[in-house]
């Protein structure tokens, strides 16, 4: 609209122009060689502006023809690239459907036709890849490493083709390469990071993990989560050698993380070591609340050594009341019950969990708790024989793979 406007503006200004001119008294007068034209200063004026544009389009011509081969080698490099690319495009779509040979032909179409475009030589390494031509891929990838652009490129495609031949040393180097040089690379700091977990680099991981957070890989729950994780598997393994840096450790891990056993029940261990009853018991509390778990029912029946069994059949009832109503409470009352030798009060918790949940765990107690209490072997043969086809007490569970004990990094 506004060039609408501008248009009719201009031609109103010449129109009131040449109207002006044409209303001025006079003829302009041009004498040569005794040659005199007069004329209106109006057509004058029209005659100056077609000259100007005949000489306009002369030197337009003469530099048109000047410039025509570089016009025409334009040309035919843009049809060219453009053909390139049409190629490039082919290639990429057959890539995605899965036909390896026709992506082929086109990527080498495309490589032909669009000289050193890093799309062309990342085409025909992954065309390799799905061909399953694996040292050609890996050629290809390693040259892309010789120049800066395409450096990322081969990075991540050797870790690929390392990780698919199960070569985790190098995939780990091509990964801690990829992160030195390029700090934002998502794939290559969480690679990285699990590799580090799986050797137990902890100290390593600690630091891998915040260069990851700090280039906002991740979000500041997942971040608290997995530190806490990271802080209780380096603390595992510093209980022995150096308790009160573990011991320290372990407390933070706890406070990111009050949901996580492990952490809560190596703080308080170490807290009762060195004498700090209440803060374990403190420490317990706080994640039962949240999670209760057998493991911290263990934990709290033993925070102070040299305890009779009723005084801890005390202190795991105190803990069970602090989440009611749940069958970890309830198993881990009638655990102490039954070393405390208090028959009815496990039996009464067991009957409980067999009405509610009843895992194999319930099963096995209530055979252990006959043979004590009765020594009838019969009625143990019972309960035994209904904990083979009752359901698995609850595990550490990673991957499909079962484990009584924790661990920082899934098996698989």
């Amino acid at each position: 609209m506004i060039r609408v406007l501008i248009f009719f503006a201009i031609l109103f200004a010449v129109t009131t122009g040449f109207a002006w001119m044409s209303d001025l008294p006079g003829v302009v007068s041009i004498s040569w060689q005794g040659y005199v034209w007069e004329k209106p200063p109006v057509i004058v004026a029209l005659v100056a502006g077609l000259a100007l544009i005949a000489f306009l389009l002369a030197v337009w011509i003469v530099l048109t023809v000047l410039r025509s081969p570089k016009i025409a080698t334009r040309f035919f490099k843009r049809r060219r690239k453009d053909k390139g690319y049409e190629a490039l495009s082919s290639g990429l779509i057959a890539l995605g459907t899965g036909n390896a040979k026709q992506a082929r032909r086109h990527g080498l179409d495309a490589d032909r036709l669009l000289n050193d475009e890093p799309a062309t030589k990342l085409l025909l390494a992954q065309t390799a890849q799905l061909a399953g031509r694996d040292e050609e891929a890996r050629e290809r990838f390693e040259a892309m490493l010789e120049e800066k652009q395409t450096r990322a490129l081969g990075l991540h495609g050797l870790f690929i083709e390392a990780e698919r031949q199960q070569e985790p040393v190098a995939a780990r180097h091509y990964a801690e390469e990829a992160a030195r040089e390029m700090p934002g690379l998502e794939w290559a700091g969480k690679a990285v990071l699990g590799y580090q977990a799986v050797a137990s680099h902890w100290e390593e991981a600690l630091k891998t993990l915040e260069r990851n957070y700090t280039a906002k890989m991740l979000d500041k729950k997942t971040y608290r989560r997995h530190r806490a994780v990271v802080l209780t598997a380096l603390a595992q393994n510093l209980e022995s050698g150096e308790p009160d840096r573990a011991y320290s450790l372990a407390k933070e891990a706890h406070g990111l993380a009050l949901d996580l056993v492990p952490a809560a029940v190596l703080a308080a261990r170490l807290a009762t070591r060195k004498g700090e009853i209440r803060k374990a018991s403190k420490l317990i509390e706080s994640t039962w609340r949240v999670s209760p778990h057998p493991d911290l029912a263990q934990a709290y029946a033993h925070v102070r050594s040299g305890d009779s069994a009723v005084d801890r059949l005390k202190r795991v009832k105190s803990l069970a009341g602090q989440r009611a109503n749940t069958n970890v409470g309830a198993m881990a009352v009638a655990r102490a019950a039954l070393d405390a030798r208090e028959f009815d009060e496990a039996r009464e918790q067991l009957k409980k969990v067999l009405r509610s949940e009843p895992v194999r765990g319930a099963f096995l107690m209530m055979a252990e708790l006959e043979e004590a209490e009765h020594g009838d072997r019969g009625r143990m043969r019972d309960w035994l024989s209904r904990a083979v086809h009752a359901p698995l007490d609850k595990a550490w569970v990673a991957d499909g793979v079962v484990s009584r004990e924790w661990q920082a990094v899934s098996p698989v």
